[in-house]
């Protein structure tokens, strides 16, 4: 199954996942197994040897991600961060440099400045969507990546994948995008011209706040083998049940993103309307400056809404900390709907640096509940 042949909900339900061919059973089977029988020396069964190396219900996942991705490897790992960890020590080496988004992921930045640096690895933080900050922060023969986000955590900023791609490749660096936000059903990086997409699997594709896993999805079959090789050499795997769970979830992420979204946008009008916030964060409000990219590269604008509070950062506080039904709590992209203080929770990590985030901030990751319980949710904490 080809990711050119059927529709994208189709591929999320089909890809990888044909009925078990020994017992018929519609959904993979979870092969929770370390080790395999071989048939002879030298001779492993179906190719499987070791459950690093390779598991059956992990394959179906990969093929299901490559397929959604329109990509041709995916490569499934324990997290987001292990995938990234995974991508930047395989195409990276000491001495090299990647220029990052201006307001990256917390846990992207403390990658970047507490691991990756200690190994020699340099970096830059620009505005990724002022292309003369990108091409500035380039060090020709160094520069061995640009790392995006579109949208970005928690600013909700916007990059233009097919610009940065061409940037990037004029200077023969490569171009990731963490897609995470996005995910692969409003958004697909590789058909832009990005090298790389990574997920963190925990968030859209999982959809479900019950799992834990990352991703990495390439378009060359050449980058794909390096990863594949990478990823049994360092063994942040994905485990079989996480494995199971993360395709059960990407069957619906079509229709849930579609609900994602609806709430979202009346979310954000009831939120741009209230004299309780100063400022609304989402690309879908044409007032937003990266909303004609954001349309054009996007076919909506997503379930994650941030905002500014205008009694300031105790007044924030005190809104996450009054809702009833969005639930204070780190991650995203869950059926349930959440609330956090990007400054003290997922962004803490960053506090002091120039990806500081704002004190007032409040993030929202907008779940699929009856959107007038959420409204009045907001209502009685905004008060």
């Amino acid at each position: 199954m080809t990711a050119n042949s059927y529709g994208f909900d189709t591929l999320a339900i089909h890809a990888g996942q044909e009925p078990d061919p020994r017992t018929g059973a519609v959904v993979p089977p979870i092969y929770q197994t370390s080790t395999y029988a071989q048939d002879a020396v030298g001779a492993p069964r179906l190719g499987y040897e070791y459950a690093r190396s390779g598991n059956p219900t992990r394959d179906a996942l990969q093929e299901c991600l490559a397929a959604i991705e329109g990509g041709r490897r995916g490569l499934a790992f324990a997290s987001g961060l292990a995938a990234e960890d995974t991508l930047l020590r395989a195409v990276c080496r000491p001495g090299d440099h990647v220029v990052i988004p201006g307001d990256a992921y917390g846990g992207t930045y403390r990658l970047f400045a507490k691991v990756a640096e200690n190994w020699g690895l340099d970096w830059t933080a620009v505005p990724l969507d002022d292309l003369d900050q990108v091409r500035a922060a380039f060090r020709p023969g160094h520069t061995r990546m640009i790392w995006a986000e579109t949208p970005t955590n928690p600013l909700l900023n916007i990059a233009d994948i097919a610009a940065l791609a061409g940037l990037a490749h004029e200077y023969d660096a490569m171009l990731t995008v963490d897609n995470t936000f996005a995910s692969p059903y409003l958004q697909q990086p590789l058909a832009l011209g990005a090298d790389v997409v990574v997920h963190s699997t925990t968030k859209y594709l999982g959809g479900h706040s019950d799992v834990v896993g990352g991703a990495l999805v390439v378009g060359n079959d050449e980058l794909g083998d390096q990863l594949l090789f990478h990823q049994n050499a360092m063994g942040a795997i994905n485990g079989p049940f996480d494995a199971w769970l993360t395709l059960r979830g990407i069957k619906t992420l079509g229709v849930r993103m579609e609900r994602h979204c609806d709430n979202a946008e009346r979310i954000v009008g009831y939120l741009n309307e209230h004299s309780a916030v100063a400022r609304v964060y989402y690309p879908g409000l044409d007032t937003h400056p990266g909303h004609e990219t954001a349309a054009k590269q996007m076919q909506r604008f997503g379930g994650m809404v941030s905002f500014r509070a205008a009694g300031g950062q105790e007044a924030a506080i005190e809104i996450c900390n009054r809702t009833k039904l969005f639930v204070l709590a780190e991650s995203l992209g869950g059926v349930e709907s959440l609330i956090e203080h990007p400054g003290q929770m997922t962004h803490l990590s960053a506090a002091g640096s120039p990806l500081e985030v704002p004190a007032d901030l409040v993030r929202l990751s907008v779940g699929i509940e009856s959107v007038d319980d959420l409204l009045a949710d907001l209502e009685q904490a905004l008060g």
